[in-house]
């Protein structure tokens, strides 16, 4: 079986990582998507993090209608900070006889010599990049047998802007999953300031 892991903060998961993960499945060689949660990224400052529960159930409630697409807590049973190498040697060894591929975005590979060991994840793991704007991907030509450019829809949303949007009290329904968006109403994530009346009575 091919799984492909897409893995990060989700802080919070948003309709955009929908777009990238049901296009990877439906349209790459790739059985499933594992959503994996990381919690605390070494490139991230911690304090921006909402608490690891809080995001992983979110994660939970968007996937729980999609087949094929999974989330994943192994990073939080790993030492910290998580180090993708590790995550992926750590699946390795708890699903034996499972091909892991690695899902980034273009702005993630523009970077991607940062990452702990890089060369080994390029070496035992495949990668598939999905297109970021103002992002060019140039694969070296040793790395073209494991490395695949897919063309997914380019999709601009992030998860600061919704954080940064829910503080101002805006309605983000159309940008979250059904099931985050009344969670992060119900428990007033992210909200330094009252969220508007029309959002809570939706």
């Amino acid at each position: 079986m091919k799984v492909g892991i897409f893995s990060g903060s989700f802080n919070p998961i948003h309709v955009g990582h929908l777009v990238v993960a049901n296009y990877m499945l439906e349209f790459t060689s790739l059985d499933e998507v594992w959503f994996v949660v990381t919690p605390h990224n070494p490139l991230k400052r911690q304090e921006e993090l909402l608490d690891d529960q809080l995001r992983l159930e979110m994660v939970r409630l968007a996937l729980k209608e999609y087949e094929g697409l999974h989330v994943s807590d192994i990073e939080f049973r790993l030492p910290r900070p998580s180090y993708t190498v590790e995550t992926l040697a750590a699946l390795d060894k708890e699903y034996p006889g499972t091909e892991f591929h690695l899902i980034i975005g273009g702005d993630n590979w523009a970077i991607f010599d940062r990452w702990y060991e890089h060369k080994r994840i390029l070496q035992q793991y495949g990668v598939l990049i999905y297109p970021r704007k103002g992002e060019a991907v140039n694969v070296p030509p040793e790395y073209r047998d494991s490395v695949q450019v897919v063309n997914a829809p380019l999709v601009e949303i992030s998860s600061t802007f919704i954080r940064e949007s829910l503080k101002q009290g805006k309605n983000m329904r159309a940008f979250l999953p059904p099931g985050v968006y009344a969670f992060i109403l119900e428990r007033e994530l992210y909200c330094s300031s009252p969220l508007r009346t029309a959002s809570r009575q939706e």
